[in-house]
C-alpha cells in the first residue's frame, strides 16, 4: 500500500483503531512525521494530542546509524549490536546522550509552548509514527508513555517492515500496522508526498487544542453530546448548531471547525437532539427549544472554561434558525452569526431583535434558498450579509465549495468575533 501523504496514512490508520474510540486515551504523535498521522487519528477518535518526544541516538561521526533513542521522563532503549560494531565507548554514548537530552528538552518545551504534557496516567495511550525502521525512537516513546503512568500502550504505524513486531512488541501491550510490505527497504518508499515536517507543524497540530467528548443536560433532564476543542488561548468560541442528525460527527461541521482551530478559536460541535428525538420531526422544527438548548450550552461552556469567552454561532438548515433565536435574547451574549446553507427564515420576527452580525452562506446554484435567505437578510439589522458561493448546491458539496464556506467563516468571526 502506497499512501498519498501523511494524512491519508493517518486516515486508514485510523480505520484500525475504531474499537479505541470512546475510550479513555490519549494520542501522542513522534515528531516530526508522526505528528500529522497521529493528529488524523486524534481527530477521528476524538482523543487528545500530544507529542512523544523522543531523539535518536547516532553514532559517533555517523550520526544517521542509530545506536539507540530517548524519550522523556528518562526512557532509554539501546541497540547493542551496533554499539559494539561501531566501538563506541561508555564516554561517547553519555556525550551523545546529553546532547540529544538537551535537545529533547528543548523540542519538548517548544511544541508545548509552556503548556504542560496532556496527562496519560492511568489511561490507554496510542502511540503513533508515520513508520517503524529500526524501532529504537518508537520503543524510547512506549518506554516513556509507560514510566509516566500508562494503563495500556498501543504502539500504531501505517507501515513497517517484516518482523517489527518481535523487534518492538515487548515494549507495547499492543502493536497495529495496516501495511508490513516484504520489499520494505525505507518509511519514504510507502508515500507518495513525504516532505520533512517542520517544528512549525508540529507546534500548529498541537495547537489545535484539546479535544474531548462531552455530555451536558439542559431543562428536562435531557443529555446532550458535543465535542470540544480548546486551543492554548482561544480568541473566541463558536458553537455549531445542526438542523437534523448529529452535528458533532457532520463531517462539514467539523472541516469548518477545524479551520476555525487553527485560526485559534475553540469549538463545541453540539448534538441539540437526542436520538430519540431524531425520529419525530416536529422536534427539529421547534426553534425555541433548539435556541434554548444553545443558550443553556454556552452557560455550560463558561463554566467549563471558567470564564465567559467571546461567543458565536455557526448553524446550518434549522440550526441557523435555532442560532439566530438565540442571538435574539436579550443580553447581548453572542459576537456574531453565520448560516451555512441554514433556513434563517424559521427564526420569524425573531429576525429583527438580533444585534449581533451574520453572514448568510448561500450556494448560487440553490435558487430556493438564496430567495429564503435573500428574504430574512432584509429582517436583519444592516449588519447582516448574505455571501454566495458561485455554482455550489445547499450542502456545498462541488470541489472546493466548503474551503470557501470555512475561509469566510474564519474571517467573519476573526472579524466580529476575535475583533
Amino acid at each position: 500500500m502506497v499512501y498519498a501523504d501523511r494524512t491519508e496514512a493517518g486516515r486508514e490508520l485510523a480505520r484500525e483503531l475504531t474499537g479505541c474510540r470512546g475510550g479513555d486515551v490519549v494520542v501522542l504523535g513522534l515528531p516530526r512525521g508522526g505528528v500529522p498521522v497521529a493528529a488524523e487519528v486524534a481527530g477521528v477518535l476524538r482523543a487528545p494530542l500530544d507529542a512523544g518526544v523522543v531523539r535518536k541516538l547516532g553514532v559517533p561521526g555517523q550520526p544517521e546509524v542509530a545506536m539507540g533513542a530517548i524519550g522523556e521522563e528518562g526512557a532509554r532503549v539501546l541497540n547493542e549490536d551496533v554499539l559494539r560494531a561501531a566501538g563506541v565507548s561508555g564516554a561517547e554514548l553519555a556525550d551523545v546522550e546529553a546532547a540529544e537530552r538537551a535537545e529533547l528538552d528543548r523540542r519538548s518545551r517548544a511544541y508545548r509552548a509552556g503548556r504542560p504534557p496532556v496527562s496519560v496516567a492511568g489511561r490507554t495511550v496510542l502511540v503513533v509514527d508515520d513508520g517503524i525502521a529500526t524501532g529504537a525512537t518508537a520503543r524510547a516513546a512506549c518506554r516513556a508513555a509507560r514510566s509516566r503512568g500508562a494503563r495500556r500502550v498501543v504502539l500504531a504505524v501505517p507501515v513497517a517492515p517484516p518482523g517489527w513486531r518481535e523487534t518492538v512488541g515487548g515494549d507495547a501491550d499492543e502493536l497495529v500496522c495496516p501495511s508490513e510490505p516484504g520489499d520494505f527497504r525505507s518509511v519514504g518508499q510507502y508515500y507518495g508526498e513525504f516532505p520533512q515536517t517542520t517544528d512549525a507543524e508540529v507546534t500548529a497540530a498541537l495547537e489545535r487544542g484539546e479535544r474531548r467528548a462531552v455530555t451536558l443536560e439542559v431543562a428536562g433532564g435531557v443529555r446532550l453530546g458535543g465535542e470540544l476543542v480548546l486551543p492554548r488561548e482561544p480568541r473566541g468560541v463558536v458553537l455549531f448548531a445542526h438542523g437534523r442528525g448529529s452535528g458533532r460527527l457532520s463531517p462539514r461541521n467539523r472541516f469548518v471547525a477545524e479551520v476555525l482551530n487553527d485560526a485559534g478559536f475553540a469549538t463545541l460541535l453540539l448534538d441539540l437532539m437526542t436520538d430519540a428525538e431524531e425520529l419525530d420531526r416536529g422536534t427539529s422544527l421547534d426553534v425555541p427549544l433548539l435556541g434554548s438548548r444553545l443558550m443553556a450550552a454556552t452557560s455550560w461552556l463558561d463554566g467549563a472554561l471558567g470564564r465567559p469567552t467571546p461567543a458565536g454561532l455557526s448553524g446550518s438548515g434549522t440550526g441557523a434558525a435555532a442560532a439566530l433565536w438565540a442571538a435574539s435574547e436579550e443580553g447581548g451574549r453572542y459576537g456574531a452569526v453565520v448560516s451555512r446553507g441554514g433556513r434563517p427564515d424559521l427564526a420569524g420576527e425573531r429576525l429583527a431583535a438580533v444585534r449581533a452580525p451574520v453572514l448568510l452562506l448561500v450556494g448560487g446554484a440553490d435558487e430556493e434558498g438564496t430567495a429564503l435567505n435573500r428574504d430574512a437578510l432584509e429582517a436583519l439589522p444592516d449588519t447582516a450579509r448574505l455571501s454566495v458561493v458561485p455554482g455550489a448546491g445547499r450542502l456545498f458539496e462541488e470541489p472546493g465549495a466548503l474551503s470557501v464556506v470555512a475561509e469566510r467563516t474564519r474571517d467573519w468571526f476573526t472579524t466580529h468575533l476575535a475583533g
